[in-house]
């Protein structure tokens, strides 16, 4: 008797209570990377440009520093923890704009 009652869980149906698919799972992990990524890029690019200035030494270090922390978040986007991985990305964007407000 392996016939499949009404109980038993359905694997090919989603959850109908859950509230985000697992597409909408994967959408995330890409759009953290994806921005994580871009944001380390645009925050090593700014702390050459200012080193290679006449800016104080602390605003090239709060560029890096924060793409560091951009870096940490796109990992952590890719393994999944996207939440982490989006208060990663808000903090570095922080560090890297106070560190630009320092000039």
């Amino acid at each position: 008797m392996s016939a499949r009652t009404d109980s038993e869980p359905h694997s090919d149906i989603e959850d109908p209570d859950e509230e985000y698919g697992t597409e909408d799972a994967r959408r995330a992990r890409w759009t953290a990377t994806g921005a994580g990524a871009l944001l380390t890029l645009a925050g090593l690019a700014a702390s050459l440009l200012r080193l290679t200035g006449s800016a104080p030494a602390l605003v090239p270090a709060a560029y890096a520093l924060g793409a560091a922390v951009c870096a940490l978040a796109a990992l952590l986007g890719s393994r999944g923890r996207t939440r982490r991985a989006l208060w990663l990305l808000i903090a570095g964007v922080m560090v890297m704009a106070f560190g630009d407000q320092s000039d």
